[in-house]
């Protein structure tokens, strides 16, 4: 008998009105505004303008959305396309289900556009939101809980997750999974601030270190899992994809590391310098080209460069001579 557990709460759906508000959905906006937010404040220290983390993000969120429902559908194609179900399903995503690993992919796509449109190295934009990405994920997470989905395997430890009777469910007390991936980003973000104060991490470094960390830590949760998933030689997929992302984010730290040491100086052109106009490019042209002929003047001539202020002229000098 447990003494104490987490509750679930007994709907995902508050409604205002004729608005349904999902606790799903709730949490992954506030967890996308909370990451605009941050890497806002990251982008400025860095030398960035105000607004450009906002501007890219308007491309990477719908990207990284379609990409991580994608991911989702593809690797659960059984619960939309297998018989007795309704392939309709796939698209309504605010029942849950977005694989972050295709959210990431993809988003990363979107960025990437964006900031070519801007001419900013896609590594600082991302070195300067990776953060407020591990705490986008640690909010979005609370979205399971709202949905009870996602748990572990049944438990009695104090901190178990209730979960009621209900489709696909069986009422017990479970490991609460969706809590410890949460607290774990919130470690991965506190992890990456840290390394990037004192290691000074440029050109997307920062950005591989929260790939890896947070890869490390879902690997022992997703193990613990008991939502049904494909395996393979025993693992879960998503063990293996953290197994194969961790691999690749520590190769491209160390390679990075040795190819493009230290951090980008500018990390977004100056677009707000006013251009010159053609009156003052002609004005530039006049005063040089006055300069120029000044320095062409005779060394003997009033103000020349040789007797500069002497008022001496060639034929003054002589008519001197004569009547001395």
């Amino acid at each position: 008998m447990n003494l104490a557990s987490i509750p679930s709460p007994s709907t995902g759906v508050i409604e205002l009105g004729p608005i349904p508000l999902r606790g799903y959905a709730f949490c992954i906006i506030i967890g996308v505004f909370v990451a605009v937010w941050f890497g806002n404040k990251r982008w400025i220290a860095r030398g960035g303008k105000a607004g450009t983390v906002a501007d890219v993000a308007v491309w990477a969120v719908p990207f990284g959305l379609v990409g991580g429902r994608l991911y989702h559908v593809i690797t659960d194609y059984q619960l939309y396309f297998s018989e007795g179900e309704n392939w309709v399903d796939a698209f309504k995503i605010w029942q849950g289900g977005l694989g972050i690993w295709g959210a990431i992919a993809f988003g990363a796509v979107g960025a990437w556009i964006a900031c070519r449109r801007r001419g900013i190295p896609l590594p600082a934009w991302a070195d300067a939101l990776a953060p407020g990405i591990a705490i986008a994920q640690a909010i979005g997470r609370w979205g399971n809980w709202f949905n009870q989905e996602l748990y572990g395997k049944p438990t009695d430890l104090p901190w178990a997750l209730e979960i009621s009777e209900g489709a696909n469910r069986v009422a017990g007390t479970y490991h609460p999974t969706f809590l410890y991936e949460s607290l774990w980003c919130v470690g991965v973000a506190l992890l990456v601030i840290w390394a990037d104060r004192r290691f000074t991490l440029g050109h997307g470094r920062a950005f591989a270190l929260y790939v890896a960390a947070y890869c490390a830590g879902r690997g022992w949760i997703e193990y613990m899992r008991v939502d049904e998933a494909h395996h393979i030689l025993g693992l879960r997929l998503n063990v293996w994809t953290a197994i194969i992302v961790f691999v690749l984010a520590v190769a491209y730290m160390v390679v990075s590391a040795k190819t493009r040491p230290g951090r980008e100086e500018v990390v977004e052109p100056d677009r707000d310098a006013p251009a010159k106009t053609s009156d003052e490019d002609g004005a530039a042209g006049s005063d040089a080209a006055a300069q120029d002929a000044g320095a062409k003047k005779d060394p003997f001539t009033k103000d020349g460069p040789g007797e500069r202020g002497t008022g001496l002229t060639a034929g003054s000098t002589e008519a001197a001579a004569e009547k001395s």
